[in-house]
């Protein structure tokens, strides 16, 4: 066992005999190659389930990831380019002025569609066609690529409906057969999950959470007109099968292991396979959009579908690390730099990203 692993094993283990988490799993790439492969606690408490190396867990906007692979994938395909305006590839979304979105705004979160209706209910974000005619009848929330603010689960719609359009597939079965198929993770690596796999997925949890903050917020808060209260993640929505099986690419469900090797494939090759050219690798990581986030309202910067900087550090600190962190505290990132790839994935939902940060600074201080 590497002295890496022993370590990380140990904080991982630590975590969870003090209560802080009930189950997670750490993966770590370096070159291509897994470095770290740890899991501790159980995956679901009512049965004492250990958690396995290859549990899919759902994370929130993990999956965002994965989504924007796909379309890295295709636009490497040469299906679409990034200044494509959306609007050529899917007309109906051209209506009340968002012909002059192109792929680019959608992936840098600059297109202006971040809200979803307020009376959005949890079986209605099930619903694709629902969900697609809600964004087509959308109006802009600002001029396409003046502003950024985080499409939280527009995101996954308009670039699902994009990897229709060009492919005529969902784009659970186009991360299947182009992304996760290839690289070895299919069953570990999901928009929409089989109903007759969720037996395997960790149960996800709530930690008790400190409400007292959501009572100073302003009403007039752009997030709580981006999308309702009913739609903000916690354990039961996480949990419910409809969620669980449907399409719905502003999150996903993945074991660590899968989503660190898909971030390893982007970086370089892993068994032969390497998902986009290092040129695109440059374009796709470079600062895309920076400043003040319109509809959370704290500093953000993106590259074409992934946040700059690692969690816990700023863009400037961290700058050729990129990645997607998720509602609950997991996250999966990669660095250009030192060819590293990390992801921690958890079921006990925590409003921080306390274990991500203690983990990843064992790895990046090594």
């Amino acid at each position: 066992m590497s002295d890496l692993q022993k370590q990380v094993q140990e904080a991982a283990d630590r975590l969870v005999e003090s209560g802080d988490e009930r189950g997670l799993q750490v993966a770590v790439y370096q070159d291509g190659v897994q470095i770290v492969d740890v899991v501790a606690g159980v995956a679901d408490p009512e049965t004492g389930r250990p958690v396995t190396a290859g549990t899919p867990f759902y994370n929130f906007s993990i999956g965002k990831g994965a989504t924007s692979a796909v379309a890295h994938v295709l636009a490497e395909r040469g299906l679409f380019g990034y200044d494509t305006p959306v609007a050529e590839l899917w007309p109906e979304f051209a209506r009340h002025g968002k012909e002059r979105v192109t792929v680019r705004h959608v992936l840098s979160h600059t297109a202006g569609v971040p809200g979803v209706p307020l009376d959005t209910t949890p079986e209605d974000a099930c619903d694709w066609g629902k969900m697609v005619a809600a964004l087509e009848d959308a109006e802009l929330w600002w001029e396409p690529g003046t502003k950024m603010g985080y499409h939280a689960y527009t995101f996954g719609y308009l670039v699902g409906e994009i990897v229709r359009r060009v492919t005529g597939k969902p784009i659970s079965q186009v991360l299947r057969e182009d992304v996760a198929g290839p690289l070895g993770v299919a069953d570990e690596l999901y928009f929409g999950m089989p109903e007759q796999e969720h037996a395997r997925l960790a149960r996800l949890e709530d930690a008790p959470m400190d409400m007292s903050a959501w009572g100073e917020m302003p009403e007039d808060l752009p997030m709580l007109k981006a999308g309702p209260m009913t739609l903000m993640p916690n354990a039961a929505l996480g949990n419910r099968p409809d969620y669980l099986s449907a399409d719905i690419p502003a999150g996903g469900k993945t074991s660590a292991r899968a989503i660190a090797r898909m971030y390893a494939a982007l970086l370089g090759e892993v068994d032969g396979v390497r998902l986009i050219t290092p040129e695109r690798l440059r374009e796709v990581t470079a600062v895309a959009a920076s400043g003040a986030d319109e509809v959370f309202g704290m500093p953000s910067a993106w590259g074409l579908g992934f946040n700059i900087g690692r969690p816990g550090s700023t863009p400037e600190q961290t700058p050729t690390v990129f990645g997607v962190g998720g509602a609950g505290g997991s996250t999966a990132w990669a660095d250009t730099a030192t060819g590293t790839t990390f992801a921690l994935t958890k079921n006990r939902l925590t409003n921080d990203f306390a274990a991500a940060e203690l983990i990843s600074g064992i790895v990046t201080s090594r």
